[in-house]
């Protein structure tokens, strides 16, 4: 069903197809020369605060810290551009770069059916690469007054080489206009920070700012070097039910930080295969003061110079650290899985052995 949205000036769009959509809104293609999609938002808490939010972000494109977020190309961020509503059912939303163009959806760099599909010669490297990306990304993002607020893999996008992360959703994010504070509420379970999980009143009314970002981009990276695996994966150590990554995450369940606290699968990746430095980041990450973006961007990319990483002799897709001794992925084969396939022998991202 084709759907017309109108901005304030009278200005209209033919929404072609529902591409994509969450627990916030709906994202529409956009019948356009130009690479557009669009967002509506059909039940917000309070309509008239998010028509005046989208607002102010439209308005903020145009000052100087937005214009050098915005700068270069391809475009990180898909910024809203103009507010527009549904002519039908006066749905609010706004109107945003397509990311579709230069990106693919980050979730499938998690995973080896989705690397196979979509990215199919990535490597290790690609993955750090894409995790130096994000963190360089989010450094600029902080460094500039924004806070993202709900930093997951759904509302992020990475190109082919994974040298380019972009964000959406930057309607949740938090920030200020004036003396106006915009409050970012959104969390994701696994991805929102301990000081902002529970029912409590503190938890409740707990907002996001830069080291919350920096715990989620923790997570982000593990996910990215460890194969996908999130660092608060496991059953309890202890015998006690597994309830929830966010339970895991406030009882201290982590490998990384205590070996005995959960178990994993053998297929898991070996809990060795991190360079030292990146190690000791996660660790403070997670169970101490946790370092902020711009030294995850730093590091990141001091653990892929040149003479860090070495190649397999057996398997070119196996790219590790040169402080192993031997390759990690080639361990965790032998153990019943493969993060690195590479490209599928059929040609159509199917594995049919």
């Amino acid at each position: 069903m084709v759907v017309k949205v109108v901005s304030r000036g009278g200005r209209e769009w033919l929404l072609t197809e529902r591409i994509g959509g969450g627990s916030e809104g709906l994202v529409y293609a956009v019948g356009d020369d130009r690479a557009l999609v669009a967002k509506l938002v059909p039940d917000p808490a309070d309509r008239a605060a998010y028509r005046r939010r989208v607002e102010r972000l439209v308005r903020q494109r145009r000052e100087p810290r937005t214009v050098r977020l915005l700068a270069g190309a391809p475009v990180r961020l898909a910024w809203p551009m103009v507010p527009v509503r549904t002519v039908r059912d006066d749905v609010d939303g706004y109107v945003m770069p397509d990311m579709r163009r230069d990106f693919r959806p980050f979730a499938r760099l998690l995973s080896p059916a989705g690397r196979r599909a979509s990215m199919p010669d990535a490597t290790w490297a690609t993955a750090l690469a894409a995790a130096e990306a994000l963190a360089r990304l989010l450094a600029e993002v902080h460094a500039e007054g924004y806070v993202v607020g709900d930093l997951n893999p759904d509302n992020l996008w990475v190109d082919e080489r994974g040298g380019t992360v972009g964000m959406a959703d930057v309607d949740s994010w938090q920030f200020t206009d004036g003396r106006e504070l915009f409050a970012g509420r959104m969390r994701t379970p696994g991805y929102t920070a301990p000081e902002r999980i529970g029912a409590d009143t503190a938890a409740a009314a707990a907002l996001p700012d830069a080291s919350t970002d920096d715990f989620a981009l923790a997570v982000l990276a593990h996910q990215l070097l460890m194969a996908g695996l999130h660092p608060f994966a496991g059953h309890p150590a202890d015998g006690s039910d597994y309830l929830s990554l966010d339970d895991n995450l406030l009882r201290g369940r982590c490998r990384l930080l205590d070996r005995t606290s959960v178990v994993l699968p053998r297929s898991a990746p070996p809990a060795d295969l991190l360079p030292r430095r990146l190690t000791e980041l996660f660790r403070a990450a997670f169970g101490g003061r946790r370092p902020p973006a711009a030294v995850w961007a730093r590091e990141l990319a001091a653990a892929r110079a040149q003479g860090r990483l070495t190649v397999c002799a057996t398997r070119p897709t196996h790219v590790h650290t040169v402080e192993r001794p031997w390759c990690p992925w080639c361990d965790q084969a032998a153990r019943g899985a493969e993060s690195y396939p590479g490209p599928s022998p059929h040609g159509d991202g199917t594995d049919r052995s």
